[in-house]
């Protein structure tokens, strides 16, 4: 058994209780550990992405129980590929803190960011879905503390429903689990497909609830309307890098819904036929054309950039609803551009918010290192929007390519296109605003011209356009690698046999064992 699986749950498990016990008063020992172990984490997010890209699925099983007695977790190509990706957005939005001393701002920072990595990390490579639901706890309780960092009667507000709305969430997955567990008698996911196709269509209705269920969980970490209310205001009011590690929150929920509704829940099995195909199309339409209207309508940046975030869920949330290889893997390209960009604008935003009075959209005086944020703005905002050249392009071609050869094919064009134009006129009206009009007023006298913001903080958001560029200069590759995940996910068979099928403590002795 390899132990490297649980290393992404275990090493930030750990950093996170030494950064408090250890270093609590010194910031320079937290960054260098908190820094460090995010670098190892790439490191080993890496190396597992790279033992999974020839399609081996590895199992990591605690306490050496087999499933679906124990505890396991797997390590396939989908999970890899978001465990790296969070390692990664983990490193820019780090710096990006480090940079422009938001650490330094609360306390215990750096372990509430280690202790939410664990939470996402686990999330990800669970086979199990009750463990999925504790992982989920963890990412709620250290973001919620990430939220309030450095206080504030505002903050706090938004962070007491972002708070309310979770434990919605988990209040419904906790009665879709004991569902799921009085009809099949287990959680485990791999198990749970096999006993699924054995129920008789005729006694559905628990299996239905809880898929139901779970859906609507789903739906509330991916934000889709009309369980979206919790996220303007809580990533608007949370802490520029706080808001920007949030990014990768949604695509958890998102994450869930193809790893749940390929394997347990696939669309062609009898018992829950229908369910994907008739309400998450709909909502996932909705969701994206409500993004474009709230990103033309609202009057401040940090808003635009959140509707801008619940209107890419749409788009991903779009493709997976369609439920075929293609769209799948045009789901997962998408979701690694719009996590790194909608990363890099609310770093954005906080280069701004450092030197203006507000974030309304009305014309100011230049904020300092105008030059370089504008430049920044530029292209996180044509990765947002879609524009060509950039890899939100490529990736809306891809999904409108999936949708191609589907009964939903007019409506997704329809909606896309629009709500790409529309997108295209809010981000250029919020850019012209901030920038081009600021060379028209005047700074009073007596006010100070404003500090550009940290080398630091210039080089995350860097980082994080540039890994951009490499998702659309290496798209070719990258895509063949999506498929492959895909295709993989619609196969599920060497999946379930790795995980019931390896021995363990309580698997059932082969013949001629003694």
């Amino acid at each position: 058994m390899m132990h490297w699986i649980i290393l992404p749950v275990i090493l930030p498990a750990l950093v996170a209780p030494f950064i408090v016990l250890a270093a609590r008063y010194h910031v320079g020992i937290q960054r260098v550990f908190s820094v460090a172990g995010v670098l190892a984490l790439i490191a080993i997010a890496a190396g597992l992405a790279w033992q999974a890209s020839d399609g081996t699925i590895t199992l990591y099983q605690l306490g050496d129980w087999a499933a679906p007695f124990g505890i396991v977790l797997v390590a396939d190509r989908l999970s890899t590929m978001m465990v790296l990706l969070t390692a990664l957005l983990a490193l820019m939005v780090l710096l990006y803190a480090i940079g422009s001393d938001w650490d330094t701002r609360g306390r215990h920072f750096h372990a509430l960011f280690q202790f939410q990595l664990m939470g996402i990390m686990g999330a990800f490579l669970t086979g199990d879905l009750f463990n999925l639901f504790v992982f989920f706890e963890v990412l709620l309780i250290a973001s919620y503390g990430l939220m309030i960092h450095s206080g504030g009667n505002t903050r706090l507000r938004a962070g007491v429903q972002y708070v309310l709305f979770n434990l919605i969430g988990s209040t419904l997955f906790l009665f879709a689990l004991g569902s799921i567990y009085a009809e099949t008698g287990t959680l485990n996911m791999a198990d749970l497909a096999q006993r699924v196709t054995a129920i008789d269509p005729a006694e559905t209705v628990g299996i239905r609830v809880a898929a139901v269920l779970l859906l609507l969980v789903f739906a509330i970490k991916a934000a889709l309307v009309p369980l979206h209310f919790w996220l303007p205001s809580s990533y608007a009011e949370a802490p520029a890098p706080v808001a920007a590690l949030f990014a990768i929150m949604t695509k958890v929920g998102a994450y869930a819904i193809i790893r749940v509704y390929t394997m347990v829940f696939p669309p062609d099995l009898e018992v829950t036929a229908g369910l994907q195909s008739t309400w998450l199309l709909p909502v996932a339409l909705i969701s994206l054309a409500l993004g474009a209207v709230g990103v033309l309508a609202v009057r401040k940046l940090d808003r635009l950039v959140t509707f801008s975030v619940i209107g890419s869920m749409g788009m991903v949330m779009v493709t997976i609803s369609l439920f075929t290889p293609e769209s799948t893997a045009a789901a997962l390209y998408y979701i690694v551009h719009s996590t790194l960009a909608a990363a890099s604008l609310f770093l954005i935003v906080d280069m701004v918010k450092s030197g203006r009075a507000d974030l309304y959209l009305t014309p100011m005086p230049a904020i300092g290192g105008a030059v370089v944020v504008s430049a920044l703005f530029f292209v996180s905002a044509i990765a947002m929007t879609g524009l060509p050249p950039l890899s939100g392009f490529l990736g809306k071609l891809l999904v409108l390519e999936a949708s191609f050869p589907t009964n939903a094919m007019a409506w997704v064009f329809a909606v896309v296109l629009i709500s790409s134009l529309v997108n295209v006129v809010g981000f250029s009206r919020a850019g012209s605003i901030l920038f081009w009009k600021a060379k028209a007023v005047e700074r009073p006298a007596e006010e100070e011209t404003p500090t550009p913001p940290a080398t630091l903080s210039c080089v995350a958001v860097g980082g994080l356009i540039s890994l951009l560029v490499v998702h659309t200069v290496f798209a070719g590759p990258i895509h063949s690698y999506m498929t492959a995940t895909s295709q993989q996910l619609y196969a599920p068979e060497p999946y379930i046999s790795t995980v019931i099928e390896t021995p363990g403590k309580l698997s059932k002795p082969k013949e001629g064992d003694h």
